[in-house]
């Protein structure tokens, strides 16, 4: 029997991506839709069968009336969902709620909000049902095709952090990698990349350097727990950027540990910006990752959606005390 309205409005429909975590997620699925049930949370599921499959499944569910969803899956699945409802004109964005089981590889959106990767815990959390509304970014990149646009909840990494990101992607598209393939990939990757002369314009101030690396984001975690936009809030209406200049190798080497707390940004090489815009271009073009996904290269322009996602969390994590801008 088809569901009434109603029955869709009050009920989660749960987007489960059983390739997530090197096909983890696939595995885990049958433990986490019992104890979905034992929670007494009334949904629907759909699995995803391929890439930008979520953006679709969110598509036609909103057509169906859903307004709640669960995404079981990581970042990239996360990413898929929030632009499927972008993208559709039929309902205010403000009107949908998304909460998230992580069972991704890095796992990094969960860290702004506090949300646990034990899968009992989220759904303690889901169960619990304290919403935030978060910003959104909106990237327009370019690709084969021609300009591009993507909407993204955590961050966008350029330069070299995109070049590691395509690496891993590529090995856990073959089934290969695991949690640290991003911080071994970011390690050998080094043998062989160039420094790129890029210009970054903030709000109409101007930059321009060599340019190692450069992230744009939301949250403050990347790569797998890397605090690479310490100052970053959720909710602030700002974008945050960390732009790595041309260093030595063996400078790269060192300051990773630095990297998981943020304290890098006290590098003089290191630069951190805050703006409602960016625009950013590069000779030659450099790659992008959006939330962990690999899509296209430079130019880009990045905009600030402030406060239009509700999503379920545990709490809002704050920039680190311990570090002061400079």
């Amino acid at each position: 029997m088809a569901k009434t309205l109603k029955s869709a409005l009050e009920e989660w429909f749960v987007i489960v991506n059983p390739h997530a975590g090197l096909s983890k997620c696939g595995r885990d699925w049958p433990r986490i839709y019992q104890m979905l049930t034992e929670a007494g949370i009334a949904f629907t599921h759909t699995l995803t069968t391929h890439k930008e499959h979520a953006i679709s499944i969110t598509t036609t569910a909103i057509k169906k009336g859903f307004r709640k969803f669960i995404v079981v899956g990581g970042d990239g699945t996360l990413n898929e969902v929030v632009n499927g409802l972008f993208i559709q004109n039929l309902i205010p964005i403000e009107e949908f709620t998304i909460g998230l089981i992580p069972v991704g590889t890095g796992n990094d959106w969960r860290r702004s909000f506090g949300i646990s990767d034990n899968y009992r815990e989220a759904i303690h959390t889901l169960i619990k049902g304290k919403v935030f509304s978060q910003d959104v970014g909106l990237i327009t990149y370019q690709n084969a095709r021609g300009p591009k646009k993507r909407f993204f909840v955590n961050v966008a990494g350029m330069g070299y952090d995109a070049m590691v990101a395509r690496k891993t992607n590529t090995q856990k598209d073959k089934g290969k990698g695991g949690p640290l393939s991003y911080l071994i990939n970011l390690f050998t990757s080094l043998l062989y990349y160039r420094y790129t002369r890029v210009k970054v314009i903030a709000d109409g101030t101007h930059a321009e350097s060599d340019t190692f690396s450069l992230s744009v984001g939301i949250g403050q975690f990347n790569g797998g727990g890397m605090r690479q936009l310490p100052f970053a809030h959720p909710a602030d209406g700002l974008l945050d950027m960390t732009l790595i200049q041309k260093v030595g190798k063996f400078t790269i080497i060192k300051e990773v540990k630095n990297l998981y707390d943020g304290s890098f940004i006290h590098h003089p090489k290191v630069k951190t910006y805050r703006a409602k815009e960016f625009t950013i271009e590069s000779v030659p073009p450099i790659e992008l990752e959006v939330d962990g996904e690999s899509l296209g290269h430079s130019p880009f322009k990045v905009q600030i959606v402030p406060s239009v996602l509700k999503i379920i969390g545990e709490t809002m994590v704050e920039p680190s005390p311990i570090l002061k801008k400079h």
